[in-house]
């Protein structure tokens, strides 16, 4: 689409002739489809204020590519249904509300707020659209932020809103500057730009990795990226300066003008080897070794002097470092506890695991993040209680899954998925994968089929975490219209269990007839708090007597229109706020065409059109579709509303709240036959399209383009009213009022195994991941049963306490009561292999606080010594078992037990059985004391 130039006469730096909204909001919608098609590294963005720009959505309309939730006129979701009439055009571009008000020493880039999030602080624009809004509103000031390329293979790309800020410290007088470039700069740059600032020949400049207020690298002039240099966000560099009289030695000055030699340091001296190798102190290996290649990027971690405490501390236990937080990395530091407190996963790490490194899996990260995951590792294992600064390994995490790259906040669980997967795939013992084609179980043994399914997956994937922390469940699918059952059996590395709520919400929901066969009603119903659209039809289904035949389509009116269908069944009523007006239109089920939907608009003194009343829904069969049609399915949906009359009339010529005629005028009124009336009550029928901006009268021969939804507007003139009651389409009860003050009960108490039954519940699947049915040959709307079938070792769980809609995220802080002992799911596997599953708890990852934010800490057992210990980022301290249930816990890790163990506890209560038999015997048998 060629987009119009819009150069209008200017007046004081204002546009005289602004275009009308519509235009701007098009405008801006093909500008960003542009963008999208041109993304490349470099590409110039620029940071809006959301307060500014949600008014600008309010006046044009929302633009679909930009994140914007306004605080206040989006929390009700109905900007984009504020005509211009109502919202003002916005003024100026105001960005101040954003802008930082700290020192830049670069005055071309301001800087903005820490901790802004996008969507709801500010919003991201590419340059073309900016221009355009400057040119339009003028303001500013301008944001620029470039976009970058992030990952390997396949890149991704963002704006990096926050460069890299690096506080610069000057050996020679310890002065302190602010630097700020992008992670993606080289060495060379950040030395131009030191040196720049100091005044200082780049030759003369020796820059030093100063992480913590310690020498750790010497940083070399190169085209490495800052990035995979491992600084990071507010750290610290060393600025140290050659002296003039011997420009060839590498000397410098010390921090208090001393002269002194610019020496690279020693490699560290570790005692275990990249891969786990223990050493001698003279840095050779005891046992068999394991060679890089040369210039591989999985051992630049050699090189890094992050923690200078990593040799073993004599009589300081191990597994007791904290890790550094460096920004925002709280969710990271939380799981890598976990993690490194996985009794396997240690026994493996500590010992020499090289054989195993797959460096050409085409789906791993060539054996680096196992590298350096294990470092991490034995660091953690070495250290005494001096804390980590993960440096190095957030940096391989932000090169291979770039949506961890920044100093945002995430989540643990997100990151514990891809931190199995790929450490999996970086030790998978298989070379090369086998093509397998899976067959269909076709009434096979589900212990056949089973087997099968395992011993295929083991073909392709066989490492220390499938043996660890992989299971198998059986999952059945059930066609809904052929009743084909599909049965298959997956592999698994950990349980997301929801989180059944007991907390009740009483809504109230209007119900429409889609036939016109019945006046509205509202319903008032109790549901589930955190229930979903589907439990609120079920609901509503059985208030008002809903037929076998007849399905509820649910809807939300804003402002007279419909601003949205609740179409998903799955959608969570936390969704729907108190103060909406919900709908529901009572339709027959089967295969609908065309969805009318019909607006009503009252005829105003002077012509004007005023909406009014709620929509009403129904569906056209016919096709193709004319006036008629549509005149006739109207007068078929208002015909319960038609006012019923008595030949006696009171003297105000009202009787029982209805408009009473003679008999003379009521011979004039024609009854209604077959869903139509005479043309006398012919109604003024405007069809117009998704926004209501365009308005096409419509006549019973008018030919109407064939549409699934078509949208009209009924006026309603002096006959109409008189004719029809509209008291019954006005005044829609609200959800819930909240007039009345209703104490407020707690959340009660959750089981784990309350948990795990709703996660084996059957279900249907949601409209988008329907199921493409064999026999059928078409997607359909499948149940889908899941139940467990082989667990492994190591079993985790996520309680799903995170829930998002399209407009709301949620948080459920309700309390899951855990077993910490003796977690016996041996019910709840079907295959009868005959072992005793029984787990006890060994760590978990908390969340504390809200959505976008909070904090996450850890609790992890040292097997060894039975005793727990709190993880809060550097800060490691002990914990007794009673304070480690909370309603923080987010991810729950287990330990079966082994054979051994449960023989073990078998032969000791045993014993005590015995022994306490033995003293009631000899308790029956001592004389009686007179």
């Amino acid at each position: 689409m060629t987009i119009a130039d819009s150069d209008f006469p200017m007046d004081n730096g204002a546009s005289c002739l602004p275009i009308p909204p519509e235009e701007e909001n098009l405008i801006v919608t093909e500008l960003l489809k542009e963008s999208e098609l041109n993304l490349q590294a470099g590409n110039l963005f620029y940071v809006i204020s959301n307060r500014w720009f949600s008014s600008w959505q309010m006046y044009a309309g929302p633009c679909i590519g930009i994140f914007s939730i306004d605080e206040q006129s989006y929390n009700s979701k109905h900007a984009n249904d504020v005509h211009s009439d109502i919202a003002a055009r916005p003024g100026p571009i105001d960005n101040s509300d954003i802008i930082s008000s700290e020192i830049n020493c670069d005055d071309n880039n301001l800087d903005i707020h820490r901790g802004l999030e996008e969507g709801t602080d500010y919003v991201l624009v590419p340059q073309e659209v900016w221009e355009r809004l400057l040119e339009w509103y003028k303001g500013g000031p301008a944001l620029p932020r470039k976009l970058i390329s992030q990952g390997v293979g396949q890149k991704q790309y963002s704006v990096e809103v926050y460069p890299l800020t690096l506080n610069v410290t000057d050996a020679r007088d310890d002065s302190k500057s602010i630097v700020k470039l992008s992670k993606k700069a080289t060495l060379s740059e950040l030395y131009e730009v030191v040196c720049k600032i100091k005044g200082v020949e780049q030759k003369k400049a020796h820059i030093w990795d100063y992480f913590n207020l310690e020498r750790s690298t010497l940083l070399t002039v190169s085209d490495q990226t800052l990035e995979d240099a491992s600084l990071t966000m507010d750290q610290d560099i060393l600025l140290e300066v050659s002296l003039d009289r011997d420009p060839f030695s590498h000397s410098g000055m010390d921090s208090v003008g001393n002269e002194l030699a610019l020496i690279p340091l020693e490699p560290p001296t570790s005692s275990v080897s990249i891969a786990g190798v223990p050493t001698m102190s003279n840095g050779h290996s005891t046992g068999s070794s394991f060679n890089l290649c040369q210039g591989s990027s999985a051992g630049s971690s050699l090189t890094s002097l992050d923690d200078k405490n990593a040799n073993v501390y004599e009589g300081e236990r191990g597994g007791l470092a904290g890790l550094q937080n460096l920004g925002n990395t709280c969710f990271m530091n939380s799981a890598l506890q976990c993690l490194a407190h996985t009794p396997p996963l240690v026994e493996y790490f500590l010992q020499d695991y090289s054989e195993d490194i797959n460096m050409d899996n085409p789906l791993g990260m060539h054996g680096e993040l196992a590298l350096a995951f294990g470092d991490l590792l034995r660091k953690l294992w070495s250290s005494g209680r001096t804390a980590i600064p993960p440096r190095v390994f957030k940096g391989k995490l932000a090169r291979f899954a770039p949506q961890f790259s920044g100093y945002n906040q995430h989540d643990s669980q997100e990151l514990l998925a891809f931190l199995l997967d790929g450490l999996h795939e970086d030790l998978n013992r298989v070379k090369q994968k086998p093509y397998i084609e899976m067959k269909d179980s076709d009434g096979r043994p589900d212990e056949e089929v089973a087997s099968e399914c395992w011993k295929n997956h083991m073909a392709r994937n066989d490492s220390l975490i499938v043996d660890v922390c992989q299971g198998q469940y059986k999952s059945t699918l059930v066609c809904p219209v052929c009743g084909n059952i599909s049965i298959t059996f997956d592999p698994f590395m950990y349980l997301s269990l929801p989180m059944p709520s007991t907390a009740i919400r009483t809504m109230t929901v209007t119900v429409f007839y889609g036939d016109g066969s019945g006046l509205p009603m509202p319903f008032t119903v109790n549901v589930l708090k955190h229930g979903c659209c589907r439990d609120l039809c079920t609901a509503l289904g059985t208030a008002c007597c809903l037929k076998s035949d007849e399905m509820l389509l649910l809807a939300e009116v804003y402002e007279h229109k419909i601003f949205q269908y609740l179409e998903n069944p799955l959608e969570p009523l936390a969704s729907i706020k108190d103060e909406e007006h919900i709908v529901a239109y009572r339709l027959k089920r089967g295969a609908h065409k065309t969805k009318l939907e019909i607006m009503h608009r009252d005829i105003m003194r002077g012509g004007d059109r005023k909406l009014f009343g709620s929509p009403l829904v129904t569906y056209l069969v016919e096709d193709p579709q004319y006036g008629a049609n549509i005149e006739a399915s109207v007068h078929k949906m208002l015909s319960p509303l038609r006012r019923a009359y008595s030949s006696t009339k009171s003297h105000d010529g009202k009787e029982d709240g209805f408009i009473s005629v003679g008999s003379d005028e009521q011979s004039n009124i024609c009854s209604e036959q077959e869903g139509t009336s005479c043309a006398e009550s012919s109604f003024q029928l405007v069809l117009t399209n998704e926004r209501c901006f365009s308005c096409y009268p419509i006549e019973k021969d008018s030919l109407i383009k064939p549409s699934q939804h078509i949208r009209v507007f009924l006026d309603w003139s002096g006959i109409e009213h008189e004719l029809y009651d509209s008291s019954f389409l006005r005044d829609l009860p609200e959800v819930h009022k909240t007039g009345f003050t209703v104490k407020k009960t707690r959340q009660e108490a959750i089981s784990l195994f309350s948990c795990l039954e709703a996660f084996l519940t059957e279900e249907p699947l949601g409209p988008d991941d329907m199921w493409y049915c064999p026999r059928c040959k078409e997607h359909r709307q499948a149940t889908k049963k899941l139940d467990l079938w082989k667990l492994p070792e190591v079993l985790v769980f996520h309680l799903k306490r995170f829930s998002y809609s399209r407009y709301l995220k949620n948080k459920l802080d309700t309390y899951v009561n855990f077993p910490i002992h003796n977690l016996d799911l041996t019910k709840y596997v079907k295959t009868e292999d005959g072992q005793s599953y029984v787990y006890d708890l060994y760590a978990i990852s908390n969340h504390y606080g809200g959505l976008g934010g909070g904090h996450y800490t850890a609790y992890a057992k040292l097997v060894d010594d039975n005793k727990w210990y709190h993880f809060d980022d550097g800060h490691v301290s002990p914990v007794t078992e009673a304070d480690i249930k909370s309603s923080a816990a987010y991810v729950l890790f287990y330990q079966r037990r082994s054979k051994q163990e449960m023989e073990g506890e078998s032969q000791v209560l045993d014993c005590l059985l015995l022994c306490s038999g033995k003293k009631l015997k000899v308790e029956d048998q001592m004389p009686t004391m007179s």
